[in-house]
């Protein structure tokens, strides 16, 4: 009897904000193996923020997702059989397998399965502090923000996947650390579990004045270093304390996901401080990979980089949980288990 494998397909594009509509869970058998391919069983898929650009037919830094295809995105699973003789049955593995039960890998291709060790770390964690999340926030942080020792660095979506990871890292170089998070559980958390210095709860601060009075209290010798994952109105107000020969490292809007334009209230700053305002995506860092994995794989193993997780259940929730993602209803990475 042939074995069927669930999946979650793009169907139609948003326009505007992205919907539950946008997406059709089918199923569809799984080939039988040829020689150099493994099948995964998948644990858990990750989502995330950039998936809502490539759902766009626009131009973007990579190609769209094709419509009536499996969604793209990174996973974490166990090998349950091979014809390659580079993995075996039981091998624990990252891949870019998408929203399904299943991925069929031809393993031979370069990147395009890395077995993990799952004794040290748990698996999820290869899709968030140990995986492409922590790897973003490590290469902006060292090689864009290049923080030292006293100075200031802050952070927004600091309880995010990335933010938490930047401001840990910050920290552990010696740096004041400041995120934005949006309400006063996320705040706590960030300031008392991870340790950052100061958490400004941007939905408390509605308007320009008070989010500038407080980041004014909460970085009183300004800031050196930015790594944003928002934009708006929290980097208007960033850059508004930013010292001379600041660094920002432009990994996310989040806030213009949508499509909605995203003005800066103060682009003269960027010449009047003189500040380097880079963006960057995390596959075209290759080289820093090792390092980076080597240095988070440390700290979550002796457990001085924390993280926290939202788990969604079962492939069918992906969809409503990538749509509370784009709303910042999850709280740290956001997961989908099937296992």
């Amino acid at each position: 009897m042939t074995r069927m494998n669930r999946q979650i397909h793009l169907v139609s594009r948003p326009d505007g904000e992205a919907r539950a509509d946008n997406f059709r869970l089918v199923e569809a058998p799984l080939p039988e193996l040829a020689d150099g391919q493994v099948r995964v069983r998948h644990h858990y898929l990750s989502l995330d923020p950039y998936m809502r650009g490539r759902m766009d037919a626009g131009r973007s830094y990579a190609q769209p997702q094709p419509l009536d295809a499996v969604m793209i995105g990174g996973t974490v699973g166990v090998v349950e059989d091979s014809r390659h003789p580079g993995f075996a049955a039981g091998d624990a593995v990252v891949g870019i397998g998408g929203w399904q039960e299943f991925a069929t890998v031809d393993a031979a291709q370069p990147g395009a399965l890395r077995k993990v060790d799952a004794s040290r770390i748990p698996l999820s964690a290869y899709l968030g502090a140990v995986g492409m999340p922590g790897v973003t926030a490590w290469v902006g942080l060292t090689r864009i923000c290049q923080p030292k020792e006293g100075e200031t660095v802050a952070v927004s979506a600091a309880s995010g996947a990335v933010g938490s990871a930047v401001g840990q890292l910050a920290k552990a170089r010696g740096c004041r650390v400041v995120g934005f998070a949006g309400g006063a559980d996320k705040c706590a958390y960030v300031r008392e579990e991870l340790g950052f210095d100061a958490c400004l709860d941007y939905k408390a601060l509605p308007d320009a004045k008070a989010l500038g009075a407080a980041l004014a209290e909460a970085a009183p010798k300004g800031i050196d270093g930015y790594f944003e994952n928002v934009g708006g109105r929290i980097l208007d107000a960033v850059m508004l304390r930013m010292n001379d020969f600041g660094r920002i490292a432009m990994c996310g809007m989040i806030a213009g996901y949508d499509g909605e334009p995203i003005p800066m209230a103060y682009p003269a700053l960027i010449l009047r401080s003189r500040l380097t305002v880079r963006g960057f995506i995390v596959s075209e860092h290759l080289a820093d990979w090792p390092a980076a994995l080597a240095e988070l794989g440390q700290r979550v193993a002796d457990g001085s980089l924390r993280y926290r997780e939202t788990v969604a259940e079962g492939l069918e929730q992906a969809p409503e949980a990538f749509l509370g993602l784009l709303k910042g209803r999850n709280f740290g990475k956001q997961l989908v288990k099937l296992v």
